[in-house]
């Protein structure tokens, strides 16, 4: 290899970079753009649920059992139905996602140390965030159930009773369960693998369709520089956007940074080269920057996306699935990121993950080199 060509070949591709300020501009920019619009409206938290309640006794203890509900963030009181069909307008309406229906002997029952049905009505239609309130609801009735029932025995005997057990939870990582500090560093794998590949993808498309590689299939330089090449500046816009996404990941939606600084960029270095190489592999069979350009999204976005365990659980998917997933570097690029950001592990822990992007990196480079060609076909 010499690297004088492959020099040249840098220069070229940097020359054809500053004469496009636009798509410079745009590979810089679309990367912030996608993490404020995913950091922001992208979000897995459950607050702030609309509820209605038809309180048919309207007692004091219906009252406080309601006063639970409103205490927490979690619920939003939005008034009160007298009847089934108020409440099923409001659920119809999407004014309410849960009602609960407090019975007129609600009080009676309690004061006799009877158990009261409560019934909880709530909506489907997202069954993510049906199974959420209703684990909410669940909760605050039985805590409510259980000091009604600690008070009845501290009246009957005259002492409190001491709880059979204690569970003191302690949650690592992400103490205030915010979805931001999940969700952040796992778009920043899925927006650096598309826009490398992205990048790359239009590099020899652009040869071909401009006539252009021609010129340098007929002149000493070896497809190995060619590709190198190619890749060299685009690394460096990689590495930009990288440094960009965890400045924007620390300042400005605060998710705690707890590992090495030193090895998240070396082994982001990794993925980086490894999607831009699969851009210069798509572009060399697909010789037209239109095809290049949409295999290179459904190839990375979708895939980093959907397969990575960014947004889904891998042990949820069926066996098939998750055998797939094994072969998306996002996915450990993903692991890696998460596992720096908030666990704070070092390389004793993610060094299969390493290991295999800067494998896929080698793989996916020397095909690149394989598929361009020295003679014209």
């Amino acid at each position: 290899m010499n690297l004088r060509r492959l020099w040249a070949v840098a220069r070229k591709e940097i020359l054809h970079i500053r004469r496009d300020p636009r798509s410079l501009g745009l590979a810089i920019g679309i990367p912030m753009l996608m993490l404020i619009m995913f950091g922001y409206a992208l979000t897995l938290d459950v607050d702030r649920v609309p509820f209605v309640v038809w309180d048919q006794g309207n007692s004091v203890e219906s009252r406080a059992l309601i006063a639970r509900f409103t205490a927490t963030p979690y619920f939003d009181l939005r008034g009160s139905v007298s009847s089934y069909a108020e409440l099923e307008r409001e659920i119809d309406s999407r004014d309410a996602w849960l009602a609960l229906v407090l019975p007129p002997n609600f009080a009676t029952h309690l004061g006799a140390g009877r158990t009261v049905p409560v019934q909880a009505i709530v909506d489907g239609a997202d069954s993510n965030t049906a199974s959420i309130v209703l684990g909410y609801a669940q909760s605050i009735t039985a805590s409510y159930g259980q000091q009604i029932m600690l008070e009845q025995v501290q009246r009957a005997t005259g002492a409190a009773p001491a709880p059979v057990l204690d569970l003191r939870t302690r949650i690592w990582f992400n103490p205030d369960l915010e979805s931001k500090n999940f969700i952040i560093p796992g778009i920043m794998a899925v927006v650096m693998g598309l826009i490398a590949a992205l990048l790359t993808s239009l590099t020899l498309a652009r040869e071909w369709e401009r006539g252009t590689m021609e010129q340098l299939i007929s002149t000493p330089v070896r497809p190995a520089e060619l590709v190198l090449g190619k890749l060299l500046p685009y690394s460096v816009i990689g590495l930009a956007n990288m440094v960009i996404a965890v400045l924007m990941a620390v300042f400005v939606f605060h998710v705690p940074l707890r590992g090495s600084v030193p090895l998240l960029f070396g082994i982001g270095a990794l993925f980086i080269v490894a999607t831009l190489a699969q851009g210069i592999l798509i572009s060399a069979i697909a010789r037209h920057q239109l095809l290049a350009s949409q295999l290179a999204m459904i190839s990375t976005f979708l895939p980093a996306f959907l397969l990575s365990g960014f947004a889904f659980p891998i042990a949820n998917m069926p066996a098939v699935i998750r055998g797939l997933t094994h072969i998306i570097p996002a996915r450990y690029f993903v692991t890696v990121v998460k596992g720096i950001f908030l666990r704070g592990v070092g390389l004793e822990v993610l060094w299969p993950e390493a290991l295999f992007l800067l494998a896929f990196a080698v793989l996916v480079l020397a095909v690149a080199i394989r598929r361009t060609p020295k003679r014209l076909a």
